[in-house]
């Protein structure tokens, strides 16, 4: 079992940052990858839009409406995996996930992080 729990999240100016944590706990050597995904409004029929991923120490992954915008890196003395946000938009407006997937591709998901671009 993983648990994850997402903070960080808020209502932020348009051109703002925010800084998303997840804290891992639980079965943290069976991961194989984590990351973060997002769902905005209105699109509860949509599956989750990937933003970033980890994958072993160096395979990054980024969405590409973030690429350049947002960073993922984790703190492995705290169990805990960040999003760092920057030159924030109205569209980034939307539910933050945090994800993992462990070597016998079990998945894993926080209960998410209101994060509202807004001015």
């Amino acid at each position: 079992q993983v648990q994850l729990v997402e903070s960080g999240g808020g209502l932020v100016q348009p051109g703002g940052s925010l800084r998303l944590s997840c804290v891992i706990s639980g079965s943290i050597f069976r991961l194989h990858g984590v990351g973060w995904y997002r769902r905005g409004a209105g699109q509860e029929q949509r599956g989750r839009e990937l933003v970033a991923w980890i994958q072993g120490d160096t395979d990054l992954l980024y969405g590409d409406s973030v690429k350049d915008r947002f960073t993922i890196f984790r703190d492995m003395s705290k169990s805990t995996l960040y999003l760092q946000m920057n030159s924030l938009k109205p569209e980034d407006t939307a539910v933050y996930y945090c994800n993992a997937v462990t070597t016998q591709s079990e998945e894993y998901w926080g209960q998410g992080t209101q994060v509202t671009v807004s001015s």
